[in-house]
């Protein structure tokens, strides 16, 4: 969390002043426990490569709230995994979380991320989806929903890809 990274380990953490997504909204969003939930995703965004000094692979976990507020229940992303590795994390957060499926972003992979994934578990469904915009435009919508009150973070991890805080 936050404060175990500044108390603990002495880390001091500041929202970038020209970020996306702001911490405050992120710690005011905070709830024990979801409702029920209609629908629940795990979200993955690949990376090109592995490796130590690769990009995360984030994967991201959201239930879709019977009252209408998107639920992030938990961010499992991996960071220096080769492919295998990080499909891997994503079928265990999909069944984890009884998952309804697994949307994951192809821009860099095209079908190459589907059959990676389904190497792992063939009957896993998996939505493909593009960003047809940059990541910043692509999160426009979700900052929205965070300004708006429309998504809260259960339990007290950041649960956010710390890239968009840049």
């Amino acid at each position: 969390s936050v404060l175990g990274r500044q108390e603990l380990d002495g880390e001091l953490v500041e929202d970038v002043e020209d970020a996306l997504f702001k911490r405050a909204w992120i710690e005011m969003a905070r709830v024990v426990a979801a409702p029920d939930l209609a629908r629940i995703v795990v979200a993955v965004d690949p990376p090109v490569t592995s490796g130590p000094a690769a990009d995360a692979c984030g994967i991201v976990v959201v239930g879709g709230g019977t009252d209408g507020r998107a639920y992030v229940l938990a961010d499992r992303t991996v960071r220096g995994r080769e492919p295998h590795g990080w499909a891997c994390a994503a079928v265990a957060a999909y069944h984890e979380f009884e998952a309804d499926r697994i949307v994951a972003e192809v821009n860099q992979g095209g079908e190459l991320v589907l059959e990676v994934i389904r190497g792992v578990e063939a009957g896993v469904p998996v939505k493909m989806v593009r960003a047809n915009r940059g990541k910043w435009l692509w999160a426009e919508p979700a900052a929205a929903l965070y300004q708006q009150g429309q998504v809260a973070h259960v339990g007290n991890e950041l649960h956010l890809n710390l890239t968009l805080l840049r």
